[in-house]
């Protein structure tokens, strides 16, 4: 299977760190969502999508890119985050958008990665950012084992 990791990273480089490490793991091909035209992934099987949490929403440009593509089949994917708050499910579960545009366009989306990045957004500022050197070693090595874990899971070919 031909993979390909698609991310926004805009203040810190939060998820591309993360977005690096997951494909390297999945010997993916990585580009950033402002490279890519929705014909591109015709020739991928499996596919990443992820930007940091902006007020509880992934990034505007890649909810706006996942409502360009085409209806595809036979794509599978999965998501990730970085954010500066923790993902709750049910309260603040900042993914089910994104999942559910995609699953309208034709993908399974069989995993979801979330970790803290460092934030510092209007709130976060007054105390000079929150999560200060997140990802941290310990989220890489996630990130890393969450695309292994996908990478073996998945039919080769």
């Amino acid at each position: 299977m031909k993979a390909l990791v698609i991310y926004i990273s805009v203040h810190h480089g939060n998820t591309e760190k993360i977005a690096k490490v997951m494909a390297n793991a999945l010997d993916a091909d990585l580009l950033e969502v402002k490279q890519m035209d929705a014909s591109m992934l015709e020739q991928y099987d499996f596919i990443g999508f992820g930007s940091g949490i902006y007020f509880g929403k992934y990034h505007k440009n890649l909810l706006g890119f996942a409502d360009t593509l085409p209806m595809l089949r036979n794509k599978k994917a999965f998501i990730f985050s970085t954010s500066g708050l923790r993902k709750i499910r049910f309260i603040h579960d900042f993914s089910k958008p994104l999942k559910e545009k995609l699953q309208r366009k034709g993908f399974a989306v069989i995993g979801e990665f979330s970790c803290r990045g460092f934030d510092t957004s209007w709130a976060a500022m007054i105390v000079g950012g929150i999560n200060k050197g997140r990802p941290n070693a310990r989220d890489l090595k996630q990130a890393e084992d969450f695309a292994r874990a996908l990478r073996d899971s998945r039919p080769s070919g």
